[in-house]
């Protein structure tokens, strides 16, 4: 959290507040934020480029900038949020980037209680999204290609979809979503799946995603605010209740560190 659609309402909101600005300045607030290069030569090489373009990559924001890319991951607690010229840094801000455009300055201020979001600044940003599977709304994705991905994984369905070199952008909320929609149990060893069940998936994670990005993502907590799709979870979340379609109590499973909850009736 945040996952794909979550990621892509901030991008969608955010770029054309930012797009055509200049860097003036940027402040680390917290070292480690910094995953590349070091601070100093990130301080160096920052200030004086123009935002181009912000896009999102699997659960990525990706700044293009005049001369580099900058790389921002959210990771489980990260929001960015505004703070005003002559504001003090608010507890667990983590980085600060100092916008102008004429005489107008703002403040784009990385919040992270958790410390784990992370930045990169590169030149290519393939340095660090080479490694990232396919985007599940591409039109390139096809239910062909991923019933080949499965085929080949010796892997329980629920962790391969929270591998980011499967598919990126998926995460906790939005795989045991789609795996009910599909009906198809999260501990299904992935090759197994038939040629029909295969594009019940692959047409599931993208009606989830979709209706995500159309609710505006999921808030379920405190770290991400706005979005409504908490309020149309069929499964997730939603222990010992009854499922939707069968009435049957959703359950919930521990699986790869996480809580993964589906029906028993429906997702057998």
């Amino acid at each position: 959290m945040p996952e794909l659609p979550e990621v892509e309402t901030i991008s969608r909101q955010l770029s054309p507040l930012i797009c055509g600005k200049r860097i003036r300045e940027i402040r680390v607030l917290w070292s480690r934020t910094v995953a590349r290069p070091s601070v100093e030569e990130l301080l160096r090489r920052l200030p004086g480029q123009s935002i181009l373009a912000l896009q999102r990559r699997g659960k990525y924001l990706v700044f293009s900038l005049s001369q580099d890319t900058f790389l921002l991951h959210l990771r489980m607690s990260g929001d960015l949020q505004w703070r005003r010229p002559g504001d003090q840094p608010q507890p667990h801000d983590r980085l600060w980037l100092l916008l102008e455009s004429g005489d107008e300055q703002q403040i784009l201020a990385f919040h992270d209680p958790r410390k784990f979001g992370r930045v990169w600044l590169v030149q290519d940003a393939g340095e660090v999204l080479g490694t990232l599977g396919p985007e599940p709304l591409d039109e390139s994705f096809t239910p062909q290609q991923l019933l080949e991905r499965l085929r080949v994984s010796r892997r329980r369905l629920k962790p391969l979809l929270l591998d980011q070199s499967f598919l990126a952008g998926l995460g906790n909320i939005y795989a045991d979503e789609a795996l009910h929609r599909a009906s198809l149990h999260p501990l299904r060893p992935a090759a197994s799946l038939s040629v029909e069940e295969a594009a019940r998936l692959w047409q599931a994670i993208r009606q989830v995603l979709k209706e995500g990005i159309q609710r505006n993502g999921a808030s379920i907590d405190w770290v991400y605010r706005g979005g409504e799709f908490q309020n149309h979870f069929q499964v997730y979340a939603r222990e010992g209740q009854p499922c939707y379609r069968c009435g049957q109590p959703v359950q919930r499973l521990r699986i790869a560190q996480r809580s993964s909850y589906f029906c028993a009736i429906c997702q057998r």
